[in-house]
């Protein structure tokens, strides 16, 4: 009889192991929850599958033939491991979180807000390691290999699974320091007059938009002394009074909070792009240790927002 390549299936392999180690299908179909001829039938297909005979029946005991010892000898150990191995697996999205959990988090949000949870979390749950990578582009979640991210502004169409975590509102603002030597611009239309520190990496870097009555959009060109792709540095150099700042909530909470900076054209909204987003790759087998770190992110969020506690 030929042999065949087909790789046995497991429960053809548990089947034959219980049959080996009962005596009998009727025990062997007791212990496995499965019928005795189910038991059987199982059998029967694996040694068809290999060619050989494993066993000899008879109406009081089965018997394994010298092939179907050597092959027991063989799989047992196997099957064992394979099935240790898939108790260790689940262990990724039952139980205890555990492992390395790569993060992708933007590089000044993640280090000013999210670094003093991360630091709660690794002591609330010692079986993770973080992994963790402060950038403000997109990275490709599943092509990198990051279990999760937090992200700004605009998501684009994808099949990542996404939570908002918290909308991100614009204003201006300014140092009381600047605002007392050059004066508080009434309208948008003042701002020509004014220093203005610029953000390099805003797509349209030298103007300001403001939403007017009727939801007229206004667009606004500003100049100034210093122009950066950083925005924590446009931030000292606001405090510092060198100039009026376009910038965002979570930006600047410390700061408004203390007094270094104040809002000013407060009747004078700015169009808000986008929000804080929590995305990660699927929403089915979410191994533990994700789970849990979106639970807490999100439980953090929902209580109050860190730069407004500020």
């Amino acid at each position: 009889m030929q042999q065949s390549d087909t790789i046995p299936d497991i429960e053809a392999l548990a089947a034959f192991i219980a049959v080996a180690e009962e005596g009998s299908f009727n025990a062997a179909g007791h212990r496995l929850h499965r019928d005795a001829t189910v038991v059987s039938r199982r059998v029967q297909n694996l040694e068809q599958s290999l060619g050989v005979r494993l066993v000899e029946r008879s109406t009081r005991r089965v018997v394994l033939t010298e092939a179907g010892d050597l092959y027991l000898s063989q799989i047992r150990p196997l099957l064992g491991g394979l099935l240790a191995a898939g108790q260790e697996a689940g262990r990724f999205t039952d139980g205890e979180p555990r492992g390395r959990l790569r993060l992708a988090l933007p590089g000044s949000f993640g280090r000013m807000w999210l670094m003093p949870m991360l630091v709660e979390f690794l002591e609330a749950y010692p079986g993770v390691a973080l992994d963790v990578s402060f950038s403000n582009r997109f990275v490709d979640l599943i092509g990198e290999g990051f279990d999760l991210a937090i992200r700004l502004g605009v998501l684009p169409d994808s099949r990542l699974m996404t939570r908002k975590l918290a909308e991100r509102r614009r204003m201006i603002c300014a140092s009381p320091a600047y605002l007392e030597r050059r004066g508080v611009p009434a309208s948008p239309e003042e701002l020509t007059g004014h220093e203005c520190l610029i953000f390099s990496g805003k797509t349209n870097p030298n103007a300001w938009e403001f939403i007017m009555p009727a939801t007229r959009q206004l667009v606004v060109p500003i100049a100034g002394p210093f122009i950066s792709d950083d925005a924590e540095a446009l931030v000292m150099a606001a405090i510092a009074g060198h100039g009026l700042l376009y910038a965002t909530d979570w930006l600047v909470g410390r700061e408004l909070a203390d007094g270094r900076l104040v809002r000013i054209l407060e009747g004078f909204p700015v169009p808000s792009d986008g929000a804080i987003y929590m995305v990660h790759p699927s929403s089915r087998h979410v191994p533990n240790k994700t789970r849990a770190f979106a639970d807490w992110i999100v439980e953090r969020f929902t209580r109050s927002l860190p730069w407004q506690q500020a």
